[in-house]
């Protein structure tokens, strides 16, 4: 169990990827959007494919699970416009905003962790 710890401690951009993680799960009953389906299952299913993957990456840790990570935050950012439910479509600037600083966070959490697992494989 402390070598669980002593990775929470030394990876913590992994663990803000978990709280984001869960935060997204819980998102479209907090912010009230649970009314717009595409919003609502995009939130729930990735937020639930981040703390999973975060949680492997804090387990043992892979490259790919970084990079996987990089592409759903990129997902998450543009995903309010590819699937339609910006406000300008009718959807909740709440969703829209929530989708687009998540995402921006999870991209730049992973990315942020990869290079740091990469200068602790190089010391």
């Amino acid at each position: 169990m402390s070598n669980f710890v002593k990775k929470l401690t030394g990876n913590w951009q992994d663990v803000v990827c978990l709280i984001l993680g869960l935060w997204l799960i819980v998102s479209p009953w907090a912010l009230g959007f649970t009314g717009i389906e595409s919003a609502m299952w995009n939130a729930v299913v990735l937020g639930i494919v981040i703390v999973v993957m975060t949680l492997m990456e804090l387990i043992e840790f892979h490259d790919w699970e970084e990079w996987t990570d990089m592409v759903i935050g990129g997902w998450l950012a543009i995903s309010p416009w590819v699937l339609g439910f910006t406000a300008e479509a009718g959807g909740s600037r709440l969703a829209t905003g929530n989708f687009l600083i998540v995402g921006l966070a999870v991209l730049v959490m992973a990315g942020w962790s990869l290079v740091g697992h990469r200068g602790d494989a190089h010391a």
